[in-house]
Protein backbone atom coordinates (compact mmCIF):
# COMPACT_ATOMS: atom_id res chain seq x y z
CA UNK A 1 0.00 0.00 0.00
CA UNK A 2 2.88 2.73 0.65
CA UNK A 3 4.65 1.92 -2.64
CA UNK A 4 3.80 -0.59 -5.68
CA UNK A 5 7.32 -2.32 -6.37
CA UNK A 6 8.75 -2.61 -2.43
CA UNK A 7 11.98 -4.00 -2.11
CA UNK A 8 13.61 -5.26 0.99
CA UNK A 9 17.58 -4.69 0.10
CA UNK A 10 18.05 -2.31 -3.03
CA UNK A 11 22.10 -2.20 -4.22
CA UNK A 12 22.99 -3.49 -1.00
CA UNK A 13 22.89 -2.43 2.72
CA UNK A 14 24.65 1.28 3.15
CA UNK A 15 24.86 3.02 6.62
CA UNK A 16 23.62 6.04 3.66
CA UNK A 17 20.10 4.18 2.95
CA UNK A 18 18.44 5.80 5.74
CA UNK A 19 17.60 8.80 7.88
CA UNK A 20 16.57 8.95 11.59
CA UNK A 21 12.42 9.43 11.79
CA UNK A 22 10.48 12.37 13.54
CA UNK A 23 9.02 11.43 15.71
CA UNK A 24 11.40 8.48 17.98
CA UNK A 25 14.24 9.66 20.01
CA UNK A 26 16.18 6.07 18.91
CA UNK A 27 19.33 7.46 17.54
CA UNK A 28 21.38 4.93 20.36
CA UNK A 29 19.68 1.89 17.77
CA UNK A 30 20.34 4.15 14.11
CA UNK A 31 23.98 4.62 15.05
CA UNK A 32 24.71 0.59 16.08
CA UNK A 33 22.79 -0.16 12.66
CA UNK A 34 24.96 2.39 10.61
CA UNK A 35 27.87 0.09 12.49
CA UNK A 36 26.20 -2.83 11.69
CA UNK A 37 26.16 -2.56 7.85
CA UNK A 38 29.99 -2.83 7.69
CA UNK A 39 29.76 -6.50 8.44
CA UNK A 40 27.97 -8.53 5.88
CA UNK A 41 28.01 -11.58 7.72
CA UNK A 42 26.78 -10.04 11.18
CA UNK A 43 24.16 -8.47 9.31
CA UNK A 44 23.14 -11.93 7.03
CA UNK A 45 23.02 -13.43 10.89
CA UNK A 46 20.53 -10.27 12.35
CA UNK A 47 18.76 -10.29 9.07
CA UNK A 48 19.01 -14.22 7.30
CA UNK A 49 19.19 -13.72 3.67
CA UNK A 50 16.79 -15.44 1.14
CA UNK A 51 13.95 -12.95 2.16
CA UNK A 52 12.25 -10.36 -0.22
CA UNK A 53 8.47 -9.28 -1.32
CA UNK A 54 9.07 -11.39 -4.80
CA UNK A 55 7.76 -15.00 -5.31
CA UNK A 56 6.02 -16.93 -2.04
CA UNK A 57 6.13 -13.91 -0.10
CA UNK A 58 3.87 -14.32 3.23
CA UNK A 59 3.61 -10.79 4.68
CA UNK A 60 6.56 -11.89 6.83
CA UNK A 61 10.10 -10.89 7.62
CA UNK A 62 12.65 -13.12 9.96
CA UNK A 63 15.19 -11.09 11.92
CA UNK A 64 17.74 -12.54 15.03
CA UNK A 65 19.67 -10.48 18.01
CA UNK A 66 21.21 -11.64 20.64
CA UNK A 67 19.51 -10.96 24.02
CA UNK A 68 20.36 -11.39 27.30
CA UNK A 69 22.66 -14.04 26.83
CA UNK A 70 21.32 -16.02 23.71
CA UNK A 71 20.36 -15.83 20.37
CA UNK A 72 16.43 -15.31 19.94
CA UNK A 73 14.31 -15.41 16.37
CA UNK A 74 12.11 -12.57 15.77
CA UNK A 75 9.06 -12.55 13.30
CA UNK A 76 7.16 -9.58 12.35
CA UNK A 77 4.21 -8.47 9.76
CA UNK A 78 4.79 -5.97 7.19
CA UNK A 79 2.51 -3.24 8.23
CA UNK A 80 4.44 -0.54 9.25
CA UNK A 81 3.60 2.89 11.05
CA UNK A 82 2.63 5.64 8.80
CA UNK A 83 0.92 9.06 8.72
CA UNK A 84 -0.59 9.86 5.47
CA UNK A 85 1.27 7.16 3.89
CA UNK A 86 4.78 8.32 4.57
CA UNK A 87 6.52 6.37 7.22
CA UNK A 88 7.09 7.66 10.90
CA UNK A 89 9.73 6.60 12.48
CA UNK A 90 13.06 5.56 10.23
CA UNK A 91 12.65 5.65 6.38
CA UNK A 92 14.48 5.12 3.28
CA UNK A 93 15.95 7.40 1.43
CA UNK A 94 15.30 5.24 -1.65
CA UNK A 95 11.43 5.39 -1.15
CA UNK A 96 10.78 1.37 -2.18
CA UNK A 97 13.51 -0.11 0.39
CA UNK A 98 12.47 -1.13 3.69
CA UNK A 99 15.02 -3.22 5.43
CA UNK A 100 16.13 -0.08 7.55
CA UNK A 101 12.14 -0.32 8.72
CA UNK A 102 11.71 -3.80 8.96
CA UNK A 103 14.38 -4.03 11.39
CA UNK A 104 13.99 -1.28 13.14
CA UNK A 105 9.90 -3.02 13.97
CA UNK A 106 11.54 -5.85 14.91
CA UNK A 107 14.05 -5.18 17.04
CA UNK A 108 10.98 -2.32 18.87
CA UNK A 109 9.51 -6.17 19.42
CA UNK A 110 12.14 -7.45 21.40
CA UNK A 111 11.89 -3.96 22.91
CA UNK A 112 8.10 -4.37 24.02
CA UNK A 113 7.06 -1.47 21.30
CA UNK A 114 8.18 1.47 19.75
CA UNK A 115 7.94 3.49 22.58
CA UNK A 116 9.99 1.32 24.63
CA UNK A 117 12.85 2.30 22.46
CA UNK A 118 12.90 5.92 23.70
CA UNK A 119 16.92 6.81 24.39
CA UNK A 120 19.25 4.54 25.26
CA UNK A 121 23.13 3.81 24.79
CA UNK A 122 25.03 2.75 21.83
CA UNK A 123 26.39 -0.68 23.41
CA UNK A 124 22.53 -2.33 24.01
CA UNK A 125 22.33 -2.50 20.22
CA UNK A 126 25.79 -3.44 19.52
CA UNK A 127 25.89 -6.28 21.77
CA UNK A 128 22.50 -7.20 20.74
CA UNK A 129 23.78 -7.50 16.69
CA UNK A 130 26.57 -9.41 18.04
CA UNK A 131 26.86 -11.09 21.17
CA UNK A 132 30.05 -10.38 21.23
CA UNK A 133 32.63 -8.68 23.59
CA UNK A 134 32.17 -4.80 24.11
CA UNK A 135 34.66 -2.05 25.60
CA UNK A 136 34.07 0.99 26.81
CA UNK A 137 36.32 4.70 27.31
CA UNK A 138 34.95 7.71 28.35
CA UNK A 139 37.10 10.11 25.83
CA UNK A 140 38.87 12.26 28.73
CA UNK A 141 39.39 9.80 31.39
CA UNK A 142 41.63 7.13 29.79
CA UNK A 143 45.42 6.96 29.36
CA UNK A 144 45.02 4.27 26.52
CA UNK A 145 45.86 5.07 22.80
CA UNK A 146 42.40 5.23 21.56
CA UNK A 147 43.43 6.26 17.97
CA UNK A 148 45.28 3.57 17.32
CA UNK A 149 42.94 0.71 19.25
CA UNK A 150 40.44 2.28 17.20
CA UNK A 151 42.45 1.36 14.20
CA UNK A 152 43.07 -2.27 15.40
CA UNK A 153 39.22 -2.06 15.90
CA UNK A 154 38.71 -1.15 12.16
CA UNK A 155 40.88 -4.04 10.75
CA UNK A 156 39.36 -6.44 13.39
CA UNK A 157 35.60 -5.71 11.52
CA UNK A 158 34.60 -4.51 15.07
CA UNK A 159 31.01 -2.19 15.41
CA UNK A 160 31.85 1.32 17.39
CA UNK A 161 29.96 4.08 18.43
CA UNK A 162 30.02 7.24 20.56
CA UNK A 163 28.02 10.15 22.01
CA UNK A 164 27.98 13.61 23.26
CA UNK A 165 26.84 15.25 26.48
CA UNK A 166 23.63 16.66 27.22
CA UNK A 167 23.60 19.74 27.46
CA UNK A 168 21.72 22.71 29.70
CA UNK A 169 19.09 22.75 26.91
CA UNK A 170 16.26 19.96 26.85
CA UNK A 171 15.75 18.19 24.06
CA UNK A 172 19.04 17.53 21.27
CA UNK A 173 20.43 21.23 20.67
CA UNK A 174 22.93 21.57 17.70
CA UNK A 175 25.60 23.43 18.64
CA UNK A 176 27.32 26.07 16.59
CA UNK A 177 29.84 23.45 15.30
CA UNK A 178 27.20 21.33 13.87
CA UNK A 179 27.76 19.05 16.86
CA UNK A 180 24.13 17.76 18.16
CA UNK A 181 24.39 17.74 21.86
CA UNK A 182 22.87 14.28 23.89
CA UNK A 183 23.05 12.29 20.55
CA UNK A 184 24.55 8.84 19.89
CA UNK A 185 26.82 9.08 16.14
CA UNK A 186 28.45 6.15 14.14
CA UNK A 187 32.36 5.60 14.10
CA UNK A 188 32.55 4.69 10.46
CA UNK A 189 36.48 5.07 10.50
CA UNK A 190 39.60 6.18 11.31
CA UNK A 191 42.77 7.94 8.91
CA UNK A 192 46.07 9.32 9.50
CA UNK A 193 47.30 11.26 6.80
CA UNK A 194 50.16 14.11 6.40
CA UNK A 195 49.34 17.76 6.42
CA UNK A 196 52.24 20.08 5.88
CA UNK A 197 54.59 17.80 6.56
CA UNK A 198 53.14 16.59 10.34
CA UNK A 199 51.12 13.80 10.40
CA UNK A 200 47.15 14.03 11.57
CA UNK A 201 45.23 11.19 12.77
CA UNK A 202 41.40 11.55 11.61
CA UNK A 203 38.32 10.16 13.24
CA UNK A 204 35.11 9.38 10.51
CA UNK A 205 32.03 10.17 12.34
CA UNK A 206 28.09 9.67 11.11
CA UNK A 207 24.99 11.51 12.15
CA UNK A 208 22.14 8.34 12.37
CA UNK A 209 19.66 11.70 11.39
CA UNK A 210 21.64 11.08 7.64
CA UNK A 211 21.76 14.90 7.71
CA UNK A 212 23.73 17.94 10.46
CA UNK A 213 27.52 17.74 10.30
CA UNK A 214 30.54 19.17 11.89
CA UNK A 215 31.63 22.06 10.06
CA UNK A 216 35.12 22.71 12.29
CA UNK A 217 38.56 21.60 11.42
CA UNK A 218 38.44 18.63 8.78
CA UNK A 219 34.70 19.05 7.81
CA UNK A 220 33.93 18.79 4.13
CA UNK A 221 34.68 22.15 3.78
CA UNK A 222 37.26 22.74 5.19
CA UNK A 223 40.34 24.26 3.89
CA UNK A 224 42.77 21.78 5.49
CA UNK A 225 41.87 19.42 2.78
CA UNK A 226 44.07 21.65 0.41
CA UNK A 227 47.40 20.98 2.58
CA UNK A 228 46.81 17.04 1.97
CA UNK A 229 47.86 14.65 -1.23
CA UNK A 230 45.36 14.77 -3.97
CA UNK A 231 45.42 10.50 -2.93
CA UNK A 232 44.58 11.21 0.28
CA UNK A 233 42.05 13.99 -1.07
CA UNK A 234 40.42 11.22 -3.28
CA UNK A 235 40.18 8.46 0.39
CA UNK A 236 38.80 10.86 2.29
CA UNK A 237 37.18 14.10 1.26
CA UNK A 238 33.36 14.29 0.47
CA UNK A 239 31.05 16.90 -0.03
CA UNK A 240 27.53 14.56 0.14
CA UNK A 241 25.29 16.12 2.63
CA UNK A 242 24.85 12.97 4.48
CA UNK A 243 25.49 13.22 7.80
CA UNK A 244 29.21 11.98 7.81
CA UNK A 245 31.98 14.22 8.18
CA UNK A 246 35.82 13.82 9.25
CA UNK A 247 37.56 15.40 12.61
CA UNK A 248 41.14 15.54 14.36
CA UNK A 249 40.91 12.92 16.90
CA UNK A 250 41.91 15.86 19.80
CA UNK A 251 38.50 17.39 18.13
CA UNK A 252 37.12 13.77 18.63
CA UNK A 253 37.82 14.18 22.31
CA UNK A 254 36.87 17.15 22.67
CA UNK A 255 33.54 17.23 21.51
CA UNK A 256 32.21 13.37 22.56
CA UNK A 257 32.01 12.00 25.79
CA UNK A 258 32.74 8.21 25.16
CA UNK A 259 33.28 5.74 22.72
CA UNK A 260 31.83 1.93 22.49
CA UNK A 261 33.84 -0.46 20.41
CA UNK A 262 31.87 -4.26 19.89
CA UNK A 263 33.19 -6.95 18.12
CA UNK A 264 33.10 -10.84 17.95
CA UNK A 265 36.81 -11.03 19.60
CA UNK A 266 38.50 -9.49 21.70
CA UNK A 267 42.31 -9.89 19.80
CA UNK A 268 41.97 -6.52 18.71
CA UNK A 269 42.88 -4.96 22.05
CA UNK A 270 46.49 -6.38 21.28
CA UNK A 271 49.42 -3.86 19.82
CA UNK A 272 50.26 -6.91 17.66
CA UNK A 273 48.72 -10.24 16.26
CA UNK A 274 51.51 -12.26 18.28
CA UNK A 275 48.95 -12.62 21.30
CA UNK A 276 45.12 -13.84 21.28
CA UNK A 277 42.68 -13.88 24.16
CA UNK A 278 40.20 -16.39 25.47
CA UNK A 279 36.29 -16.02 26.97
CA UNK A 280 34.54 -17.59 29.39
CA UNK A 281 31.39 -16.76 30.45
CA UNK A 282 29.37 -18.02 33.68
CA UNK A 283 25.44 -17.69 34.41
CA UNK A 284 24.59 -17.49 38.12
CA UNK A 285 21.81 -14.78 40.70
CA UNK A 286 21.76 -13.40 43.32
CA UNK A 287 19.13 -14.83 45.63
CA UNK A 288 17.65 -12.92 48.32
CA UNK A 289 18.24 -14.49 51.96
CA UNK A 290 20.95 -16.16 50.22
CA UNK A 291 23.80 -14.90 47.77
CA UNK A 292 22.32 -11.50 47.61
CA UNK A 293 25.19 -9.63 49.65
CA UNK A 294 25.58 -6.27 48.94
CA UNK A 295 28.72 -4.47 48.18
CA UNK A 296 31.91 -4.84 50.17
CA UNK A 297 30.95 -2.32 52.66
CA UNK A 298 27.90 -4.95 54.15
CA UNK A 299 30.87 -7.24 55.60
CA UNK A 300 28.61 -9.63 57.09
CA UNK A 301 26.95 -10.48 53.87
CA UNK A 302 29.02 -9.37 51.10
CA UNK A 303 31.25 -12.70 51.44
CA UNK A 304 27.44 -14.65 50.32
CA UNK A 305 27.81 -13.06 47.05
CA UNK A 306 28.78 -16.04 44.02
CA UNK A 307 32.61 -15.59 43.98
CA UNK A 308 34.88 -16.77 40.70
CA UNK A 309 38.34 -17.66 40.97
CA UNK A 310 40.55 -17.00 38.17
CA UNK A 311 44.59 -17.83 37.92
CA UNK A 312 46.99 -15.27 35.77
CA UNK A 313 50.51 -16.92 34.88
CA UNK A 314 53.59 -15.21 33.41
CA UNK A 315 52.78 -12.03 31.66
CA UNK A 316 53.83 -11.49 28.11
CA UNK A 317 55.88 -9.31 26.23
CA UNK A 318 53.15 -6.57 25.59
CA UNK A 319 52.48 -6.59 29.23
CA UNK A 320 54.93 -6.88 31.37
CA UNK A 321 56.80 -4.20 28.68
CA UNK A 322 53.95 -1.52 29.25
CA UNK A 323 53.24 -1.52 25.50
CA UNK A 324 49.44 -2.94 26.07
CA UNK A 325 49.24 -3.38 29.32
CA UNK A 326 45.50 -4.90 30.36
CA UNK A 327 45.51 -8.41 30.36
CA UNK A 328 41.84 -8.97 31.75
CA UNK A 329 38.24 -7.87 30.36
CA UNK A 330 35.81 -8.36 33.11
CA UNK A 331 32.00 -7.40 32.11
CA UNK A 332 29.04 -8.22 34.33
CA UNK A 333 25.33 -8.01 33.05
CA UNK A 334 21.82 -8.18 34.47
CA UNK A 335 19.86 -10.36 32.75
CA UNK A 336 15.98 -9.28 32.59
CA UNK A 337 12.82 -11.42 31.09
CA UNK A 338 10.20 -8.28 31.53
CA UNK A 339 9.22 -7.82 27.51
CA UNK A 340 9.27 -3.56 28.01
CA UNK A 341 12.38 -2.52 28.38
CA UNK A 342 10.96 0.79 29.52
CA UNK A 343 9.63 -1.24 32.61
CA UNK A 344 13.45 -2.84 33.15
CA UNK A 345 14.66 -1.63 36.83
CA UNK A 346 18.59 -2.19 36.53
CA UNK A 347 19.99 -2.74 40.41
CA UNK A 348 23.11 -0.72 40.98
CA UNK A 349 25.42 -3.28 39.80
CA UNK A 350 29.53 -3.37 40.27
CA UNK A 351 32.20 -6.14 41.04
CA UNK A 352 35.18 -6.50 43.06
CA UNK A 353 38.99 -8.11 42.48
CA UNK A 354 40.89 -9.80 45.49
CA UNK A 355 44.25 -11.33 45.24
CA UNK A 356 44.36 -14.60 46.92
CA UNK A 357 46.64 -15.51 49.26
CA UNK A 358 49.18 -19.04 47.43
CA UNK A 359 48.49 -20.73 50.95
CA UNK A 360 44.45 -20.53 50.90
CA UNK A 361 42.57 -23.59 48.85
CA UNK A 362 38.73 -22.67 50.34
CA UNK A 363 36.07 -22.84 47.48
CA UNK A 364 33.96 -19.99 49.37
CA UNK A 365 35.94 -17.39 51.13
CA UNK A 366 34.14 -16.37 54.57
CA UNK A 367 33.55 -13.30 55.81
CA UNK A 368 36.52 -12.60 57.71
CA UNK A 369 38.50 -12.85 54.07
CA UNK A 370 37.09 -9.83 53.22
CA UNK A 371 37.59 -7.76 56.51
CA UNK A 372 39.79 -5.02 56.63
CA UNK A 373 40.71 -6.47 52.99
CA UNK A 374 40.89 -4.10 50.17
CA UNK A 375 40.12 -5.18 46.22
CA UNK A 376 43.07 -4.93 43.75
CA UNK A 377 40.45 -3.74 40.92
CA UNK A 378 37.46 -2.71 40.85
CA UNK A 379 34.50 -0.92 39.11
CA UNK A 380 34.90 2.46 39.46
CA UNK A 381 31.22 2.66 41.55
CA UNK A 382 27.82 0.88 41.21
CA UNK A 383 25.90 2.13 38.07
CA UNK A 384 22.49 1.50 37.36
CA UNK A 385 22.68 0.21 33.99
CA UNK A 386 22.17 -3.36 31.97
CA UNK A 387 25.91 -3.84 31.87
CA UNK A 388 29.39 -2.89 33.53
CA UNK A 389 32.83 -3.72 32.55
CA UNK A 390 36.31 -3.07 32.66
CA UNK A 391 39.65 -3.47 31.16
CA UNK A 392 42.83 -4.16 33.85
CA UNK A 393 46.47 -5.38 34.54
CA UNK A 394 46.53 -8.61 37.07
CA UNK A 395 50.35 -9.05 37.71
CA UNK A 396 50.67 -13.28 37.90
CA UNK A 397 48.50 -15.06 40.64
CA UNK A 398 45.19 -16.00 41.64
CA UNK A 399 42.38 -13.97 42.23
CA UNK A 400 38.83 -13.62 43.32
CA UNK A 401 36.26 -11.73 41.16
CA UNK A 402 32.81 -10.94 42.96
CA UNK A 403 30.31 -9.80 41.63
CA UNK A 404 27.20 -7.84 43.55
CA UNK A 405 24.09 -5.39 43.82
CA UNK A 406 24.65 -2.39 45.88
CA UNK A 407 22.50 -3.28 48.01
CA UNK A 408 21.83 -6.49 49.89
CA UNK A 409 18.44 -8.46 48.91
CA UNK A 410 18.06 -7.33 45.29
CA UNK A 411 17.30 -10.40 43.30
CA UNK A 412 18.63 -10.85 39.64
CA UNK A 413 20.26 -13.37 37.31
CA UNK A 414 23.36 -11.68 35.62
CA UNK A 415 26.31 -12.91 33.43
CA UNK A 416 29.73 -12.54 34.08
CA UNK A 417 32.24 -12.11 31.35
CA UNK A 418 35.63 -12.70 31.44
CA UNK A 419 38.57 -12.20 28.57
CA UNK A 420 42.13 -12.83 29.52
CA UNK A 421 44.94 -12.88 27.15
CA UNK A 422 46.70 -16.16 26.49
CA UNK A 423 49.19 -17.19 29.32
CA UNK A 424 45.59 -16.55 31.99
CA UNK A 425 43.98 -19.68 32.99
CA UNK A 426 40.46 -19.79 34.03
CA UNK A 427 38.78 -21.60 36.76
CA UNK A 428 35.24 -21.29 38.83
Amino acid sequence: KIVSDPQLIVQGVSRFDYSQGSYLGNCWFLASVGALTFQKDIVDQVMPADQSFGKDYAGIFHFRFWRFGKWIDVVIDDRLPTVKGKLIFVHSKTSNEFWPALLEKAYAKVCGSYADMQAGCVSEALLDFTGGVHVYFKLNQTSTDLWSLMDRAVNAKALMGCSTSHGDTPGNPILPNGIVQGHAYTVTGVFKLTSQGEPVRLVRVLNPWGKGEWNGAWSDKSLLWNNVSESDQSNCLSSAIDGEFWMSMEDFIANFKDITICCLSPDFLNSSSKYSWTSTCYYSSWDVGTTAGGRPRNKETFWTNPQFRIRIEQLDEECASGQCPENILVSLMQLHENRYRSLVSNFSIGFSVYLIPPEMKEEKFPAKFFYNKHPVEATEKFTQVRLVMKLFKLEPGEYLIVPSTFNPNESAEFMLSISTKSGSHKKN
